[in-house]
């Protein structure tokens, strides 16, 4: 079984803000493979689908960024999942638009969302798919910059990243993660 988890804020109003970006991975993976995220459990929307005999569950928590891991955690009790069987998609503020990295563990780095998470499974030995944002340009806050939409400078790097996140996410569905990282960090 895999569980692949997309962070972001529930609401028309956050929709393409960049900490959605998470959430842009999992419905762009779902668009692709004609899957629609209509269930829900634990403050969640979710999918079940099988991939080559592989069970596959895509996660969106509706719990709001900062109490992501709530709705994981629950979704992960109830299911059986394994921690090993978990990929967390998120924005991260330290690599540019168009940069993705996927890692095996990991602290924070701020990012309160993954704080969470961290907070609710006791540990940060959980694999991710950082999903670059960068940093803004010019001076703002980090709530109101992770909260706006992307620069129109930015958007066809980001789209670019959620296709090559998609592709990962797709590859880790088959392959063994170290592979996965071997073939998808190069880029």
């Amino acid at each position: 079984m895999k569980c692949i988890v997309g962070l972001g804020n529930p609401g028309k109003k956050y929709e393409q803000t960049r900490h959605n970006v998470g959430f842009m991975v999992i419905d762009e993976l779902a668009r692709q493979n004609q899957w629609s995220l209509s269930q829900t459990k634990f403050r969640s929307v979710y999918t079940t689908e099988h991939v080559n005999g592989e069970k596959v569950l895509l996660l969106k928590p509706q719990t709001y960024m900062n109490l992501s891991g709530e709705s994981l955690r629950a979704f992960m009790d109830y299911f059986d999942i394994e921690l090993d069987d978990v990929l967390v998609v998120y924005d991260d503020l330290d690599l540019p638009p168009g940069k993705n990295r996927l890692r095996k563990k990991g602290g924070h780095g701020g990012h309160n969302g993954i704080r969470n998470i961290i907070d609710q499974l006791g540990t940060k030995e959980f694999k991710r798919l950082r999903i670059g944002i960068g940093r803004p340009s010019v001076p703002m806050s980090v709530i109101d910059y992770v909260l706006g939409t992307f620069d129109k400078d930015q958007q066809m790097a980001v789209k670019d990243s959620i296709q090559d996140a998609v592709k990962a996410c797709e590859a880790w569905i088959e392959q063994p993660f170290n592979e996965v990282m071997n073939e998808f960090n190069v880029k």
